[in-house]
């Protein structure tokens, strides 16, 4: 097995590990924070939280590891827009931190509620929404670093014809309606399920890659006619 085989498939492997992480971390952190009662909510379910942050970090990790993987690959056909798809994968890495923090601070705070009982009340619930509203902010930034890298990324595909056309092509319309809906979402013009149905294309680009990568890798064609020009 050559080397841009075992690329390709390790790079698939990322990519579902960062589609199976997402979905696991934020379904566990959904069920206990989307509830009306978070403040008491949490406290029950520490661990629960604490394990959908870690799943949910392991999102951020894989997505920085693809970006890494793929640099010695893609630079050959634009090494300035390949090191910008880097650059913007690391640089998202610490926003994902930062938003994964704020479940833990709810965690203490949730904690401290529950000891307090309801004289308190109206101090923790204002702190609980303040938490909120950087959690929200802080996701709305992830979505438009993954906008910008999800671009280059595609693009750099398409140019290099590492893959089929049209799965670069499902990658650009994908990330292309991302930062519309991004913004939508962040004036208050719609809701968290409509959002999603927006990112349902580079959802799908994200699965089919992998599964692309898995049975076909990087076009041999692509790799040895780049290979002869050097």
């Amino acid at each position: 097995m050559d080397a841009s085989r075992k690329t390709a498939i390790i790079v698939g492997v990322l990519f579902i590990v960062a589609t199976v992480a997402s979905m696991l971390g934020q379904g566990l952190l959904g069920s206990v924070l989307d509830d009306p009662d978070y403040l008491i909510n949490i406290s029950e379910n520490k661990t629960r939280v604490i394990i959908g942050v870690l799943i949910s970090f392991i999102d951020g990790i894989a997505i920085a590891g693809i970006a890494v993987l793929m640099f010695p690959i893609l630079k050959k056909y634009n090494e300035g827009i390949a090191l910008g798809y880097v650059g913007a994968r690391i640089a998202e890495l610490p926003i994902i931190v930062a938003y994964l923090i704020i479940p833990l601070l709810l965690t203490d705070l949730s904690q401290e509620y529950v000891k307090a009982g309801a004289p308190a009340a109206s101090y923790f619930q204002t702190s609980g929404t303040l938490f909120f509203a950087v959690r929200h902010w802080t996701i709305q930034m992830v979505y438009i670093f993954n906008f910008i890298a999800g671009l280059m990324f595609c693009y750099l595909l398409y140019k290099s014809k590492l893959v089929p056309r049209f799965i670069s092509i499902l990658g650009l319309v994908g990330y292309s309606v991302m930062l519309p809906g991004t913004l939508l979402h962040i004036f208050g013009q719609i809701g968290t399920n409509q959002i999603f149905i927006i990112f349902a294309l580079g959802i799908l680009f994200e699965i089919l890659l992998p599964i692309w990568l898995f049975i076909k890798g990087f076009s041999s064609s692509a790799i040895a006619s780049k290979s002869v020009k050097q």
